[in-house]
């Protein structure tokens, strides 16, 4: 096969895979991140998050939000939402208030693409090998989001149905047939370039804290 028409081909799979290019700056420092650390009072849970293309209906990323014992974070691999003031380190962003919550959810959802969540409550010792899982798997390559954030899920207990894939729809698929899952869907008409959402959301931070 010519060279040209293999790349062709890559890029095709990538782009049926889904995931984001991964535009993260350098990682932040551990003091950063364990200065950020939030704790969040609900139960321990993990929260699947998939964004949905709007016009084609296919999968374009996945991510976890864990709410452990320790603190509440977000493994968002190869992700392409970043802010300054919530510090990432290897693709787990820390530092998930209820504001960054709803900004990282909304973010997401716009124009183009709307964004499937699915919560599942586990036991706390669940939530922190999960947490520790995310932490010691990234940083994630380009278009593996739902290969990385699958292989995490399939080696919790309770999740042993949960098979690998490189597809987000997929993953989410598996995912909705656990038990207890709460599943919801958010869709907003925000324009499509997420940088003006974070520019806007980094401007408020500044002015009025998280």
């Amino acid at each position: 096969m010519k060279l040209r028409s293999l790349a062709l081909v890559v890029a095709a799979g990538l782009a049926l895979a889904g995931c984001a290019v991964n535009t993260a700056g350098p990682d932040s420092s551990p003091e950063e991140a364990a200065a950020a650390a939030y704790q969040h009072n609900g139960p321990t849970a993990l929260t699947l998050y998939t964004m949905v293309n709007n016009r084609t209906g296919a999968g374009a990323h996945t991510s976890l939000m864990i709410n452990a014992p320790s603190q509440r974070v977000v493994f968002d691999p190869a992700g392409s939402v970043r802010l300054r003031a919530v510090p990432e380190v290897n693709d787990v962003l820390y530092g998930i208030t209820p504001r960054v919550k709803r900004f990282y959810e909304s973010a997401h959802a716009r124009k183009t693409y709307h964004v499937r969540i699915q919560r599942i409550e586990v036991p706390p010792e669940v939530a922190a090998r999960a947490l520790r899982m995310a932490q010691e798997t990234g940083p994630v390559a380009s278009a593996r989001c739902a290969a990385s954030t699958s292989h995490i899920l399939s080696q919790l207990p309770g999740f042993e149905n949960i098979s690998g894939t490189w597809y987000p729809l997929k993953l989410s698929e598996q995912f909705s047939k656990l038990p207890g899952v709460e599943q919801s869907v958010l869709r907003e008409n925000d324009d499509d370039d997420k940088a003006i959402a974070i520019r806007e959301f980094e401007q408020e931070l500044a002015q009025g804290g998280q």
